[in-house]
């Protein structure tokens, strides 16, 4: 029994050596950690328990026979993360760079099934070269089975991807259908076609970190939910994204305990500029509201005239979408809608309640808008807020205009409760363009023709440009003092908790994507 234990020992060692030291030291002069330690980081200290250790790759073609590694390629197993049962597989690079093959497929695809079965999240830690093209179609297959699984898990349980490494080719498509991406500053890049094939093809001279690293999907794709500077800022990113999500569409996320007192936020009082047009910070808005160092955002570079992201309200998690005047004046845009409706379709999954905070003027303009499709990407939001049975609770601070004060949450297409401030205008459109098209006729050949505008402007803006035709319609429920809100909210997230909604049977809607 002593020799076979030493055997099961030996190979242990063999596997944890990955494609060996001389690897592993390459790894980390890249300034990458290996995909064991990678775990080690995130999982709680001895909770990690490795599934498929021994497994090898069946390929027979190129010589492939001679050269086996236990556990091809990939870490599988499961852990606690802060307790909570969590799934994790880890690529290592340090075996045929990472890349996938049939059997290391099949230990995901394993693993997917028991996050499944089992009602807890997945992390993917991706550091993949792609397909491995000794195995040809059989890896293209093992890809597939990934993406349906995904597909499958998706509104299930939470789903997360942290880039590490290469993730190139085939390889990109199953973090873009998990829920969130995470990459690594300088050291990732994701990307359908490498460089040398950009280059072939459109002649174009580009970096790898230019065509696809993690600044450029955070900023100009969106593909990338966060952009960090090394992998254990990423990894600590992983850990406070799930803390605000519960393990599966069946649960809430877990609450924290919070004693309430005096909520009142009376800055709050004196915040809004006295000129509807100077710009502010919603995020300003957002800190006093929330609990402390709560927030999160999510997507922070990326579509910047709406903030969205994470935060806790008597420690409870809920979801924040808000419009941004300090960029572009807060309009909605094609990638602001889309980006704002897939954080809401995420929240509505897993039973995390949405504040909304709204100062839209509109949808913005231009032929750059309409010809990229403005229509069907704002109606994205519109769906994604009418689809949304989880408890939704808007704020209107300042404008509320046009159909951009319909989609953004409004009482029409289901909020529960809808507050405005007393600085709120909602209208069809400002005083001054509502002015000149009501009283063109009137007022164009008349003398003092200037001061008549203004008189008119200030009419239109006593009738509409409040919240209090609103709130006569029922359309708004209470106009509160801003420093109020924290203790409104509280109260009517508290009263919203056991909302059900229960709607007509149906396969599934069809969002405009």
């Amino acid at each position: 029994m002593d020799k076979k234990i030493a055997t099961l020992q030996h190979k242990i060692q063999q596997a944890n050596l990955g494609g060996g030291q001389a690897r592993i030291d390459s790894q980390h002069k890249k300034g990458k950690l290996t995909a064991r330690e990678r775990i080690h980081f995130l999982m709680d200290e001895g909770s990690f328990e490795e599934i498929g250790m021994f497994v090898t790759h069946r390929s027979t073609d190129f010589g492939m026979e001679r050269e086996k590694y236990l556990g091809d390629g990939v870490v599988t197993g499961y852990g606690t993360i802060n307790g909570r049962l969590t799934y994790v597989f880890s690529q290592d690079f340090t075996v045929f760079g990472g890349s996938l093959s049939e059997t290391h497929a099949e230990k995901i695809c394993k693993l997917m099934d028991m996050a499944m079965k089992n009602g807890a999240p997945l992390i993917g830690l991706n550091d993949s070269g792609g397909a491995r093209i000794q195995e040809g179609v059989v890896s293209l297959g093992g890809y597939a089975d990934i993406f349906y699984k995904n597909v499958q898990a998706s509104g299930l349980i939470p789903q997360l991807s942290a880039i590490m490494g290469p993730c190139a080719g085939g390889a990109v498509y199953s973090p873009a259908i998990t829920d969130f991406i995470l990459m690594v500053e300088n050291t990732s890049y994701m990307f359908v076609t490498g460089p040398n094939v950009v280059k072939t093809v459109t002649h174009e001279e580009v970096t790898s970190e230019e065509l696809g690293g993690a600044t450029t999907h955070a900023t100009k794709s969106g593909v990338t939910h966060f952009a960090c500077a090394n992998e254990i800022e990423a990894i600590n990113h992983v850990k406070k994204l799930l803390s605000y999500m519960p393990q599966n569409c069946e649960e809430i996320p877990s609450q924290l305990a919070y004693e309430i007192g005096d909520e009142s936020r009376l800055s709050l009082n004196t915040f809004m500029p006295q000129n509807a047009s100077q710009p502010y910070d919603i995020r300003e808005i957002i800190t006093e509201v929330a609990d402390a160092e709560s927030f999160l955002e999510v997507h922070k570079d990326f579509a910047e005239n709406i903030v969205v992201g994470f935060a806790r309200l008597a420690g409870r998690s809920i979801g924040i979408v808000a419009n941004q005047p300090a960029y572009l004046a807060g309009v909605l845009d094609s990638n602001s809608s889309t980006k704002a409706a897939r954080f809401v379709r995420f929240c509505d999954c897993f039973n995390i309640p949405l504040l909304v905070f709204e100062d839209v003027p509109g949808f913005l303009p231009g032929t750059d808008q309409e010809w990229n499709g403005i229509i069907t990407n704002g109606a994205k939001l519109l769906y994604a807020f009418s689809e949304a049975t989880v408890p939704r609770i808007t704020v209107i601070t300042r404008k509320a205009y046009g159909g951009a004060y319909d989609v953004m949450n409004s009482k029409h297409i289901g909020a529960d409760m809808n507050y405005a401030w007393p600085s709120a205008e909602i209208a069809v459109m400002g005083a001054k363009g509502a002015a000149e098209i009501i009283f063109k006729k009137e007022i164009t050949s008349a003398e003092h023709a200037e001061e008549k505008w203004l008189e008119k402007e200030k009419l239109y803006s006593d009738i509409f440009a409040n919240p209090y035709r609103a709130a006569e319609r029922g359309f708004i429920d209470e106009v509160i003092e801003p420093s109020q809100t924290r203790t409104k909210l509280i109260k009517a997230f508290k009263m919203l908790e056991n909302k059900v909604v229960n709607n007509p049977r149906k396969k599934h809607g069809n969002i405009p994507l």
